[in-house]
């Protein structure tokens, strides 16, 4: 089907297929579709009160749920350092998988000259382009995007005393909503109000005007120092904080898989982890995602007061998610889902309302969706997929399985409703049925009745290393 017959299939109408500036008999043509993209860092799946966290409360991201599609099962492929909002946001950007990504990421000033860049494609398909927030990409944003505002780093400063906290029972002196230690406080007013504030401001010029926006507004929330307003966290008193069904004090391989005590992200809380440790964490995450929520939600007004929202496709998602607690691991840096998926959720003209997609997934898929919609040919080196196939039903779509790594220590594949993680330098494999067991807490690799799976699945993720030009050579 060619991208015009398709695009009528989704029911996408005129705003999206429209490329020439002059339509049937003369008449001004509609203008390609606006593109509002949202990203926060470090929002795990679980991190939305529409996708079941009965705990959380996310009111505009749930109404987003509401009024598009949802991708239940999307993924980030993993990284090749610690700070995995790199890679994802390198692939992100350049369309290149995980490990091409890392070949190309000290040139990425070369792919930005030769206009490789994501908002480079959209920028020549006649697109103004909008940028604030965390970018983390080893190039310049202001090279990327036309109108650029408040470029944030990897995070907030963090201070020696956001570390090793709480210990129940000793004073924590370390609070959200203390200004005094800066970070999403610096400069004055905290970031996700700043970029706030910078997309509405965005919108209101764009509105009306001739050309179509493409908007990459990206949230340094709710990544740690997780800092909000104490109503945000008074919002979450830990008596109605839950301890993940998967705690653990210690999670077993946590030096062989890269997740020690000398990892920053793991440092955050006590070792070994305690259940009020780990309710702290997550009543500070659930508040800062909450009051990142109430940013989207202004933006989401603005768009709607602008008149642009009928012709605008808003994608929702997050660099990778977080563990928070889950199997005694604080960070991103692991194959369990938590850390690995993420929400992705897309509004827009033509799009179903409230509706759940579980075919696995790459959040990296967002890039091309939006190239679709603007009419621009995939270039060779983007390898992941449009996201419009799948929500158009179109058969076939998709993928069958999910690939995952983390530096040299740590593999996984999921497919067929189980995944395998593999610990290359204890040569230790884990098996977990998703569907009987989505907490990932039974390992079935021991079990001779899995042998056969184990044996599938381990088939597959070479063949996976093989694709996208993995070299370690798994020892099993």
């Amino acid at each position: 089907m060619d991208r015009r017959s398709f695009l009528r299939a989704l029911g996408l109408g005129a705003a999206a297929i429209a490329a020439p500036s002059v339509g049937i008999a003369g008449e001004p043509a509609r203008k390609k579709p606006n593109i509002l993209f949202l990203f926060a860092d470090d929002q795990s799946f679980e991190a939305l009160h529409a996708l079941g966290c009965g705990e959380i409360h996310t009111p505009n991201l749930d109404r987003v749920v509401r009024n598009g599609v949802t991708f239940t099962h999307a993924y980030n492929p993993g990284a090749w350092h610690g700070a995995v909002c790199v890679a994802s946001r390198t692939m992100l950007n350049t369309g290149r998988f995980l490990w091409d990504a890392q070949r190309i990421e000290p040139e990425l000033d070369g792919e930005s000259a030769a206009g490789r860049i994501w908002g480079q494609y959209l920028s020549g398909a006649g697109y103004a382009t909008y940028f604030s927030g965390k970018w983390h990409v080893k190039t310049d944003p202001g090279k990327a995007f036309q109108h650029v505002s408040h470029v944030r780093p990897g995070m907030p400063n963090q201070t020696d005393a956001g570390y090793n906290r709480p210990i129940e029972g000793q004073p924590d002196v370390w609070h959200p909503w203390d200004t005094e230690y800066g970070g999403y406080w610096k400069g004055g007013k905290h970031w996700s109000e700043v970029l706030g504030d910078d997309a509405v401001r965005f919108i209101g010029e764009a509105a009306g005007a001739a050309e179509p926006f493409f908007m990459y507004l990206a949230f340094n929330a709710p990544h740690d120092p997780r800092q909000s307003p104490k109503e945000y966290v008074d919002r979450y008193p830990l008596d109605g904080v839950a301890v993940p069904e998967n705690y653990l004090p210690e999670y077993p391989y946590k030096d062989a898989m890269g997740c020690g005590e000398d990892l920053r992200d793991e440092r955050l809380a006590p070792f070994p982890r305690t259940p009020y440790a780990v309710k702290v964490h997550r009543q500070e995450y659930y508040a800062i995602v909450t009051h990142m929520d109430a940013q989207v939600g202004r933006i989401l007004d603005a768009l709607e007061a602008s008149g642009e929202a009928d012709d605008t496709y808003v994608f929702f998602t997050a660099d990778h998610g977080l563990a928070v607690g889950h199997h005694g691991l604080m960070g991103k840096q692991n194959m369990y889902d938590p850390s690995m998926r993420v929400p992705l959720m897309v509004t827009g003209p033509g799009i179903p309302k409230n509706r759940r997609i579980a075919t696995p997934v790459y959040l990296q898929d967002i890039m091309p969706s939006t190239l679709e919609l603007a009419g621009v040919e995939k270039p060779e080196h983007v390898r992941f997929q449009s996201l419009l196939p799948l929500i158009a039903g179109t058969a076939g779509a998709g993928r069958d399985a999910i690939y995952g790594a983390y530096m040299d220590l740590q593999r996984m594949v999921c497919a067929g409703g189980y995944k395998l993680i593999y610990y290359p330098r204890i040569d230790k494999t884990l098996l977990f049925d998703l569907e009987a067991d989505p907490e990932e807490i039974n390992d079935l690799a021991g079990n001779p009745d899995y042998a056969g799976k184990v044996a599938e699945l381990r088939r597959r993720l070479e063949a996976l290393q093989a694709d996208y030009g993995d070299e370690l050579a798994l020892s099993w």
